[in-house]
């Protein structure tokens, strides 16, 4: 029995004679079949099926969908600024750069070989020219629903950084914060003065944290703050060797009723990180929305945006 198999001829398909006659009789009782009325009712053939709309159109319709989608933000955003008593709605921080700005130790805050021992930068601003200031929360001792509601309205990023003592009472509530898209980091196990400490102590209190937060919400942080901004060289090779990789402190400072500053001109800079704390009526003179509220109308009217610090490191 022959083997089964198409012929080529000059690199092209021959087909026989005979199979090309049967091909144009299959195609010419196809057409005949498509245009014939079989049951003699006179019916008209049916139409062919619609082409899918246009590439131009899909695109028209996905900017259009683009434009509503971004017209609702705006207004929620426009109407979560009035329900929270803003003077201004909060301006949209741009996107973050490509390329990472390069972070260093301000001057006059290393310690001795700080970088050429590799250890994580402190610093008080990130290098930018945009008119943008980055919000940040220590320790944890207030837990108030309506701050985690107030900033998920607003859309406003802010930065954690916790200590366990203070946390530990209602995991729960900095778990539906980080669900918000906040990063968690670490502030020690117990906030203490980590200069008076040893080497050990010190790696125990920043590496100890570090185990709480990738248990407790699933990631470990790369951000770490020292109590009251103090620290020595023992305090950043602990850091280091816990997996730290930079240790951002602040140049101003936000309560419910006023404002602190580092530098001499009292005012606010581009890239500017804020401190603030979880704290309420007990400790102040109002409440976290309250110190949000003050936080906002100020640096709107200076004409800044709260950016995410993470975006920029």
């Amino acid at each position: 029995m022959g083997t089964v198999g198409q012929k080529y001829k000059n690199g092209a398909l021959v087909v026989p004679v005979s199979i090309r006659g049967g091909l144009v009789l299959l195609a010419v009782a196809a057409l005949v079949s498509g245009c014939a009325d079989p049951a003699g009712t006179g019916a008209r053939p049916q139409r062919p099926l619609h082409a899918p709309p246009a590439p131009a159109a899909d695109l028209q319709a996905d900017k259009t969908r683009i434009r509503a989608a971004r017209l609702r933000a705006e207004q929620a955003r426009i109407a979560a600024a009035r329900r929270w008593g803003l003077k201004r709605v909060p301006l949209t921080a741009p996107l973050a750069p490509a390329t990472k700005p390069r972070i260093t130790t301000r001057h006059g805050f290393e310690v001795d070989g700080h970088e050429q021992k590799g250890l994580p930068p402190v610093f008080t601003t990130v290098p930018t020219e945009q008119k943008i200031v980055f919000l940040t929360i220590d320790d944890g001792a207030e837990k108030d629903p309506a701050f985690l509601r107030m900033m998920s309205e607003l859309k406003i990023p802010y930065t954690a950084f916790l200590s366990d003592y203070l946390i530990k009472d209602d995991y729960a509530y900095f778990a539906r914060m980080r669900d918000t898209g906040v990063v968690l980091n670490n502030h020690t196990l117990h906030h203490p003065f980590l200069p008076a400490l040893s080497y050990a102590r010190q790696q125990r209190e920043i590496c100890g944290m570090q185990d709480v937060i990738e248990k407790r919400f699933g990631r470990r942080p790369t951000l770490f703050r020292p109590p009251y901004g103090n620290y020595n060289e023992d305090t950043l090779r602990a850091a280091r060797s816990c997996g730290i990789r930079y240790a951002p402190i602040w140049n101003e400072e936000v309560y419910v009723d006023h404002w602190e500053y580092r530098e001499e001109d009292q005012d606010l800079h581009p890239g500017d990180i804020v401190l603030s704390h979880f704290r309420g009526r007990g400790d102040w003179k109002g409440t976290m929305p309250d110190m949000v509220r003050r936080f906002l109308n100020r640096v709107t009217a200076e004409g800044y945006a709260v950016a995410r610090l993470e975006d920029y490191l």
